[in-house]
């Protein structure tokens, strides 16, 4: 096709992006509707929604390595520690340098945070009735995000 004669109008590759067309900020927009909605289920809780998300990596497996928890949230030490930091002060969990290894620190829940796994359980119906979704749209959904989120992480 001869592009010479095109215009910004008829050119898709010279048309300025709108907003409303990107994925990036559907991803973006959602997420913050969702974080939104977290925030205000996990206030019942005392916790953050970043708080939330290292508990429930805590309540499937208990004890593990800073960088293990780093690896399942895609987050850095860096990132994390502070985090961890502020958790243990709240007594949700506890932070011990492993005998073995001592650069290495072991989080582990701690009674009162364990104790919070009950009350959790009460929030994915809450969230699903927020949706307007069906089970299966949700479960359909993450399966596609994150199918992308794994495509896209490839290619970082």
């Amino acid at each position: 096709m001869d592009t010479s004669t095109a215009t910004p109008a008829t050119d898709p590759l010279r048309q300025v992006p709108r907003l409303d067309g990107q994925l990036c900020f559907a991803l973006y927009s959602t997420s913050l509707a969702m974080n939104k909605l977290y925030r205000k289920l996990l206030r019942k809780l005392g916790l953050t929604y970043s708080q939330y998300l290292v508990m429930m990596v805590l309540w499937e497996k208990n004890e593990q390595t800073v960088s293990e928890l780093g690896e399942r949230l895609f987050l850095d030490s860096a990132t994390l520690t502070p985090l961890l930091k502020r958790m243990e002060q709240a007594e949700l969990l506890t932070r011990t340098r492993c005998p073995n290894d001592e650069r290495q620190v072991i989080i582990a829940l701690s009674p009162h945070g364990d104790a919070l796994r009950h009350e959790a359980a009460k929030l994915p119906p809450e969230i699903l009735g927020a949706t307007s979704c069906t089970l299966e749209q949700v479960v359909g959904m993450k399966e596609q995000l994150t199918a992308l989120r794994d495509s896209l992480m490839k290619n970082a």
